[in-house]
């Protein structure tokens, strides 16, 4: 590939060179020269100059230009508001026709202090107002949604908010209605604003038209810090700020990090903070009292509990981890167990390969493939949604999406992934060993050697691998099953919630359970020990490209951290493990990373580490994926497998949020279309699922769904087996609850 033509040009007497083609906003930008913008935002595609607050002179075109709309050409000389009095004069007026009917509400605006519009008025508009006519008011505030509020009185159309609904998350959901001085902002047939990614747009708004609901007069600029962190809902680890005030988490805001999120954010990782402040949230330990239920006990006699219950077990001990626990937590209590108490058996959450890391590559390189294959029957959106946004973004620059239910390519297709530069596998499947079979194929195509060419597992849990890798090097010691389970301990809500973890509840002596929640696994532990939220850690997490992230805590838990008290329980079995984060890292990173990163390392903006050579993963038993079994009736036309599935917004997390709750998943089932059309079953039908128990679901068909395949949500599929007979109903929809919907 050529190197760029640079071309030189003049902004406001500085010469300038750059390459041709630049925006003027950016060229300005290297010359140390501000271009005001409300409007312009390179993430959401070509520039549309809708505000004109860009207005500079270009020597030679006798009319003010829009400057986001230009781009740098040899030779142009331009003056902005700065040097052109012709510039300066025009955004003045920009500015003025802008204040006309925008309410002077600053004080009581949740943008006031950090607001776009409020900072360049000072700058470059008008000291006083020209109008003395009343202002035009509207309704205020309109809920487009439980998380978004809407101030018509204060939109300026910039349009940010339309763009991004219309070019990246492609939901269409946000239109601009009508023309002229009656355009105003709205969602399409006033329906709720429901998209994954909604919560950007409060973010994009430079006024205070687009605000949360949950953060509306909460705090003021002043009053707040901002912590940054990183997201603990999904692989991906988006990079974000917590807000804080008076130890209270009050907002989270996305903080770029161009190769991993650019910027956006899902709305679970946006607005489910509310979760640190559940009514059911555990804040003292928990023993079971015969016959009276459980009894708060305090935290020395927690841990006297905990240990009378490890050295009672006798090695016959079983850890269910989450895969939400930090690279710390997980090795200190690997070093706990597997090093104080000797043989011990682990159920892992599902982690990445590392053969992967031959094709690794930051998930930004999706957006600019020239081909994406997508295997697996979960949608990219539930596991990792921002990984859904890079695919779209790859589709807008030309490059074709194949989606495929199973690893088996065509040989067309095969021989185009083997000839591109930029070809890109995602694996978004529940098959065991998903990562290993993902990086073989991704050797077998010739991926080592090209280096635009990448491969991403999409695990299920937030910290599967760094967990995995951490528990690893806690000791040399192979793993025991121990029977019977003489202790078995859920680390985690997630875990709690895995029906294979139930299951070795019920066969385990007795249960110490880590929670936040009095949730699932109170009802069978003995001993519960309370947990923090990833917001109140301090460690580190390993996301899907493998990349080590650093999670700091933004508010003081109001227990002690898991760290804290492993370290003195630990110690009881002469196990010496530091109760701080920097530390624990540093330990084990000389087995895990070789010693060459250490926590410090681990910046605001953590970098993401070389490719390594190919190593074909250990060999491994894959489950083959059952047939669905025949029909025991010719009226139900077979059974389907039953695909059970955990959509983003789900879990314990999501639970406790009032405002989210319209975002859970609908009670229906999913059905191939040959399925679907075997059966007479159309979008949107009610239909009856048949299996230990009898649902009424609405029917949706999924072209990417293989046929024999019925998807249902864990929630509404709780009571099923593993495959289900599904007919036409003709009783009115009702949910799984039994609930008319």
């Amino acid at each position: 590939m050529s190197a760029p033509e640079n071309v030189t040009l003049t902004i406001d007497g500085r010469v300038v060179e750059v390459p041709k083609g630049t925006g003027l906003v950016e060229t300005a930008a290297v010359a140390g020269i501000e271009i005001p913008v409300f409007c312009y935002e390179p993430r959401l595609g070509p520039p549309v100059g809708a505000c004109r607050m860009c207005l500079v002179e270009v020597e030679g075109i006798p009319k003010l230009q829009a400057g986001c709309t230009l781009t740098a050409q040899e030779g142009m000389v331009v003056g902005t508001g700065a040097t052109s009095e012709k510039a300066a004069e025009g955004q003045n007026a920009t500015l003025e026709f802008i204040l006309v009917n925008h309410p002077l509400d600053c004080p009581v605006c949740d943008k006031g202090g950090e607001c776009p519009l409020q900072d360049l008025t000072f700058r470059y508009g008008p000291g006083q107002t020209r109008m003395t006519f009343p202002k035009r008011t509207l309704d205020k505030p309109i809920p487009i949604s439980p998380t978004i509020a809407l101030d018509r009185e204060r939109c300026i159309l910039c349009y940010r908010c339309t763009r991004f609904s219309e070019s990246v998350a492609e939901d269409g959901q946000l239109v601009a209605r009508n023309r002229g001085s009656m355009s105003m902002i709205a969602t399409f047939e006033d329906e709720p604003y429901r998209d994954l990614f909604s919560g950007n747009v409060i973010e994009l708004c430079p006024v205070g038209a687009l605000t949360s609901t949950q953060y509306r007069f909460e705090a003021r600029p002043w009053e707040i810090q901002n912590v940054p962190t990183i997201c603990g809902l999904c692989p991906v680890g988006c990079n974000i700020s917590a807000t804080t005030r008076e130890g209270k988490v009050k907002r989270i805001l996305s903080r770029n990090h161009p190769e991993v999120d650019q910027g956006w954010l899902c709305d679970k990782g946006r607005f489910a903070y509310p979760h640190l402040y559940a009514e059911d949230r555990i804040a003292t330990p928990l023993e079971r009292v015969r016959r009276r239920g459980f009894g708060e006990i305090s935290w020395d006699d927690g841990l006297d509990r905990a240990e009378a219950l490890l050295r009672g077990a006798g090695g016959r001990i079983v850890t269910a981890l989450s895969g939400s626990e930090t690279i710390e937590e997980a090795y200190a209590l690997g070093r706990l167990l597997r090093v104080g108490l000797g043989a011990h058996s682990a159920v892992l959450p599902e982690a990445t390969s590392s053969a992967l890391d031959a094709f690794r590559a930051p998930l930004s390189s999706i957006g600019h493939a020239e081909v994406v294959v997508v295997i697996g029957e979960e949608r990219v959106a539930d596991r990792a949604p921002i990984v859904g946004l890079w695919i779209k973004q790859a589709r807008r620059n030309g490059g074709d999406v194949v989606e495929l239910a199973e690893p088996k390519l065509d040989a067309e297709l095969e021989q185009r992934l083997r000839s591109s530069d930029r070809a890109v596998l995602i694996w978004s499947g529940r098959a065991g060993g998903g990562g290993a079979r993902l990086a073989e194929l991704a050797h077998s195509l010739g991926f080592d050697g090209k280096p635009g060419c990448s491969a991403f597992h999409l695990p299920a849990t937030p910290n599967g691998r760094g967990v995995a890798e951490a528990w690893a090097a806690a000791a040399d010691r192979d793993e025991a099953n121990p029977e019977p389970i003489g202790l078995l301990i859920v680390s985690g809500d997630e875990a709690a919630a895995d029906p294979a973890v139930r299951a070795l509840a019920e066969k385990a002596e007795h249960v110490l359970a880590i929670t936040m929640y009095h949730g699932l696994a109170v009802g069978w532990a003995d001993l519960v020990l309370p947990a923090t939220s990833y917001l109140e850690r301090d460690g580190s997490f390993v996301n899907l490209e493998g990349r080590v992230q650093r999670l700091r805590r933004s508010v003081i838990p109001p227990v002690p951290d898991e760290l804290g008290w492993i370290s003195k329980l630990a110690a009881r079995f002469g196990v010496e493990i530091s109760p701080h984060a920097s530390l624990v890292f540093a330990e084990l990173a000389e087995t895990v990373y070789g010693g060459e990163a250490s926590f410090g390392d681990v910046g605001e903006r953590a970098p993401l580490p070389a490719r390594a050579a190919y190593e074909p993963p250990e060999p491994r038993p894959v489950a083959p994926i059952p047939p669905p079994a025949a029909a025991p009736a010719e009226h139900f036309l077979g059974t389907l497998r039953l695909l059970r599935y955990r959509p983003l917004f789900s879990g314990p997390t999501v639970e406790r949020v009032p405002e989210l709750r319209f975002q859970r998943p609908a009670a229906e089932v999913e059905l191939a279309a040959a399925d679907a059309e075997r059966r007479q079953i159309r979008n949107g039908d009610s239909v009856t699922v048949r299996s230990e128990s009898i649902l009424t679901l609405r029917a949706r068909i999924d072209r990417r769904l293989p046929p024999g395949v019925a998807r249902i949500a864990e929630e509404h599929a709780r009571d099923l087996g593993t495959t289900v007979e599904v007919s036409r109903s003709s009783n009115p929809f009702t949910s799984a609850g039994g609930e008319r919907a």
